[in-house]
């Protein structure tokens, strides 16, 4: 058995890394959920993931590619199969289906509409085990997480700057304040989200594209939706309104409202990406839930902020942040540090 535990242990973290796989944004109700299916020898018979809404379930893309190998096999998942009919079948049936013997996962169904798997599989005379890597399993899970809680997108918010907290210089120009290596780890990051956000001045100013593209440049096939925010209307050439992606302008200045709106379209996870002032005012509205920082090993003495004026007159006052992950991003000359933060009790301020 101890062979079996290890290689179920080992199944499980590559079912979390499957579950993370870049280029799949989840919106909406969806979930991030990796499988492995191991023989009695625990070795893997077939992997799978779930892709997004409408698309199979980790444990069925599993099934699906394993066949009639499936049989006597050991699922590990990330989260608790699924026990309803949606947009697609139940999870525990098809396991059941395909002659599973046992089914280890790592994190209960909170979903009151898709829990009860695990009981329907021991009902069938499946064995069932929960909690493997549990809190890790969770962490992939904050996201989404967060998002029901709160009924509104969860708010990652990235920047880039120099040591000396600039993040552009003094004449305006910002590229390339980041490494090649920060700007491939960044798009990472977007495919991750459903909505890339930033403000109308970003888009005048800048021009940006905001597609996800791969370490060759080349846009990935499911793109985020761009959303700009602000009154204001874009140049009618503007590259954000093309065809490469679905695009929407929030014309508001309120990240409240800009927010209940992406989470009416069904949007989960928002990368900030506007400037500074944006920037500033989800940050003073308590709308920010994680901040991603690549620091740049340049001074530039003077020059733009990432953040603008937030009202903080004394250090007593400051707006602290956990550090959650610090990670130095490429090598040599090309590296940067990248900081992950998320605020230790974040708290939404009346309007």
């Amino acid at each position: 058995m101890g062979d079996q535990s290890s290689a179920e242990r080992s199944a499980m973290r590559r079912a979390l890394v499957l579950a993370a796989t870049p280029g799949v944004p989840m919106v909406a109700d969806t979930r991030r959920v990796g499988c492995v299916l191991l023989d009695e020898e625990g070795r893997t018979v077939a992997e799978g993931y779930h892709r997004g809404p409408g698309t199979a379930h980790a444990e069925a893309d599993a099934l699906a590619r394993a066949g009639d190998a499936a049989r006597g096999s050991t699922a590990v998942v990330t989260l608790e199969p699924c026990n309803h009919t949606g947009r697609t079948g139940p999870c525990a049936e098809a396991l059941i289906a395909a002659g599973v013997r046992r089914v280890v996962y790592a994190e209960g169904d909170a979903n009151q509409v898709a829990s009860g798997g695990a009981a329907t599989l021991r009902a069938a005379g499946i064995e069932v085990e929960a909690g493997l890597l549990a809190d890790e399993a969770a962490a992939l899970a904050h996201v989404y997480d967060v998002a029901r809680r709160e009924q509104r997108p969860f708010v990652t918010w990235k920047f880039a700057t120099t040591l000396d907290g600039r993040s552009a210089a003094a004449d305006g120009t910002s590229r390339w304040v980041s490494s090649a290596a920060a700007r491939r780890d960044s798009h990472r990051l977007r495919s991750l989200c459903d909505t890339m956000l930033v403000g109308t001045g970003t888009v005048v100013e800048d021009d940006p594209l905001l597609t996800v593209r791969d370490a060759e440049d080349r846009p990935l096939p499911v793109q985020p939706l761009r959303a700009v925010m602000g009154e204001r209307d874009l140049p009618s050439g503007s590259r954000v309104l093309n065809d490469d992606a679905e695009t929407v302008h929030l014309r508001t200045r309120d990240p409240e409202k800009a927010l209940a709106e992406l989470w009416q379209r069904g949007r989960q996870h928002v990368f900030l990406e506007g400037g500074p002032t944006l920037a500033a005012a989800f940050l003073a509205a308590g709308l920010v839930d994680e901040v991603v920082a690549y620091v740049a090993p340049t001074l530039l003495g003077a020059g733009r902020n990432a953040v603008a004026d937030l009202g903080i007159a004394t250090i007593d006052d400051a707006l602290r942040l956990e550090l959650v992950d610090a990670v130095l991003v490429g090598e040599g000359p090309d590296a940067n540090v990248r900081l992950l933060a998320r605020p230790a009790r974040p708290e939404r301020k009346d309007h």
